[in-house]
């Protein structure tokens, strides 16, 4: 007889077979869609009715089954296929995709959400964002550029904004010291005509005359004396030097004053010195011999440094003074200075630019000199690094001694370290460290025609404004500004589930935690299988349309087969009511 339990069943495997119709129509309608992971639906019988649960055998006997009816079929559940898609290049450098298993972190409206689709682009904030407004998180980075990990936060790349100067810390030389070249034995010397604290000029200066308290009188070059520094002046007295050379590049300006604080002229001769950039600081048992003082004719002796390229060159229109007339008077040009000596010394210079924290350009002149040839071999020569840029008064920033052996390879340096004082805001001092020997980059002293040195390698620089950007497959953000500094300034997260199948769909590509999804490990790309992170690429989804087809098929075929059950059942009932009439 004709049941209507059939039509139910019939039903349910019109139901069950919809269904996974729907969810093959849903894997061919996103076949384009980025990162998009199929779906597939798995069907399970329903409940049984039971005529019989069997009999257990007997002696004699047999045992009997179970004698059940099923009543149609319902939806087990469905499982995301989430293996990897092909990967597509885009060259967009905001497109990103994931080979493994980890899953890019968003968050929108304060909901944390997870995604395989790396369609990012920049919004007006410059933030990292996806196609429907999530923020990007990752991890930032410290005043260092360092990755600070674990604290995530949304992806900023400020292309055109974002600015960086660094300071400079190491510089790297090469070249060759002419080992061949004349040991230095003395600078140039310059003297001026004779100071005396009378006007018959019968007593020279010392250098420890107050000139605002004594009156100093210059020879006149003919037998005479002349007033140089009037102690009723009032002052304050200023003595400006500027022209003066050395080794054909101009020192600058540079002014002291005298107010009434009791200065002598031992304190001009400490600030000519200074500024002029002349040392007799012995270091490791060598000198460049530079001195400035009065001898004891009160002459004002400017002895340079040893060294060709250490040559000053001091015209008399180089020191000016004023404020010192007055009262008897005085004269502006009291120093009128003779060279008396010629330089003599194996020598070289290089400038070369570094920058402090503000990116401020500072030049600094390194000049070395050949001070001793060993009897065993090798040579010794002698450096000085010096500045204008230094806020304190003295020129030299650094001294030290490089020994070459026998082969002229180097074998050591003192002192590679010199300091910067400055005194615009930023960090002060500004400590550089210089390198003679770096690999191939080495300083050598060899038997040459001439000496040669550069700086071929410096950190640092000045300011740069982010122009360019990539992103790696560790993650990291790569940025690189105008003054060619590449940075990183980011680096994206990766999420990886113990159960990913376990994910709740969100709608747009965007997935939430489940109950059975686990909870998510937030790693650096590469760690715990995240899985590495191709730049400038997307996910395709992963979608097989000659799979679904043949489940499309398969599902029509059963919609069918179900829909015969049903108008079957419909004829027998049929027949059985016309029994009835």
């Amino acid at each position: 007889m004709a049941s209507t339990t059939s039509l139910y069943t019939g039903l349910s495997g019109l139901m069950a077979n919809s269904n996974r119709l729907d969810v093959i129509g849903n894997n061919i309608a996103n076949v384009n869609t980025t990162a998009f992971k199929s779906n597939r639906m798995g069907f399970a019988p329903t409940f049984s009715r039971n005529f019989s649960l069997g009999t257990a055998p007997g002696s004699a006997t047999g045992g009997s089954n179970p004698g059940q009816v099923g009543l149609g079929v319902s939806v087990a559940g469905t499982q995301r296929n989430f293996s990897n898609g092909a990967i597509g290049a885009t060259g967009v450098n905001t497109d990103l995709a994931i080979e493994g298993s980890g899953f890019f972190i968003v968050e929108g409206a304060g909901q944390r959400y997870f995604t395989r689709d790396g369609s990012f682009v920049r919004n007006p904030n410059n933030d990292l964002v996806n196609q429907a407004g999530a923020q990007v998180l990752g991890f930032g980075v410290d005043e260092q550029f360092n990755v600070i990990e674990g604290d995530l936060r949304p992806m900023n790349i400020a292309l055109g904004t974002m600015t960086l100067a660094e300071a400079t810390r190491n510089v790297t030389f090469n070249g060759n010291l002419n080992a061949s070249g004349e040991v230095g034995q003395q600078g140039s010397q310059h003297m001026s005509r004779s100071f005396y604290r009378d006007a018959a000029g019968t007593i020279p200066v010392d250098g420890s005359e107050d000139i605002g308290a004594v009156d100093i009188w210059v020879s006149d070059g003919v037998g005479g004396t002349t007033l140089a520094f009037d102690s009723t002046s009032g002052g304050p007295v200023e003595i400006t030097v500027a022209g003066v050379e050395k080794g054909g590049k101009d020192l600058g300006s540079h002014t002291w004053t005298y107010g009434v604080d009791g200065s002598t002229l031992d304190d001009f001769a400490g600030f000519l010195d200074n500024v002029l950039g002349v040392d007799g600081t012995s270091v490791g048992g060598e000198s460049l011999g530079g001195s400035v003082s009065f001898n004891a004719a009160g002459q004002l002796v400017v002895n340079g440094n040893e060294g060709t390229v250490q040559a000053l060159e001091i015209e008399s229109a180089d020191l000016v003074v004023t404020g010192n007339i007055g009262g008897a008077g005085g004269i502006g040009q009291p120093f009128i200075m003779s060279q008396t000596q010629q330089p003599i010394g194996e020598s070289v210079r290089t400038s070369f630019v570094v920058y402090d924290s503000l990116g401020t350009p500072v030049t600094v002149d390194l000049s070395l000199v050949l001070q001793d040839t060993n009897p065993s071999g090798g040579t010794v020569w002698e450096f000085i690094a010096e500045t204008n840029d230094n806020a304190s008064d003295d020129r030299v920033i650094g001294l030290g001694v490089i020994e070459f052996d026998a082969n002229g390879r180097y074998v050591m340096a003192s002192n590679q370290s010199f300091q910067i004082t400055r005194d615009n805001g930023a960090v002060s001092p500004l400590t550089i460290n210089m390198d003679f020997d770096n690999g191939t980059e080495s300083v050598s002293s060899l038997t040459d025609t001439v000496s040669n040195l550069a700086a071929v390698f410096q950190d640092g620089s000045a300011i740069g404004t982010l122009s360019n950007f990539s992103i790696g497959e560790d993650g990291k953000i790569s940025g690189a500004f105008t003054n060619g500094l590449t940075r990183t300034i980011g680096q994206v997260a990766l999420a990886k589930f113990s159960n990913p199948e376990g994910l709740v769909d969100a709608g747009n590509n965007l997935f939430t935690t489940g109950p059975n999804s686990g909870t998510p490990l937030i790693a650096n790309p590469l760690d715990f299988g995240t899985g590495r992170v191709v730049g400038g690429a997307l996910e395709l989804s992963n979608v097989d349309l000659s799979q679904e087809f043949i489940s499309m098929i398969m599902a029509s075929t059963g919609y069918s087969a179900a829909s015969r059950v049903i108008t079957t059942t419909d004829e027998l009932i049929n027949q059985l009511l016309v029994l009835g009439r």
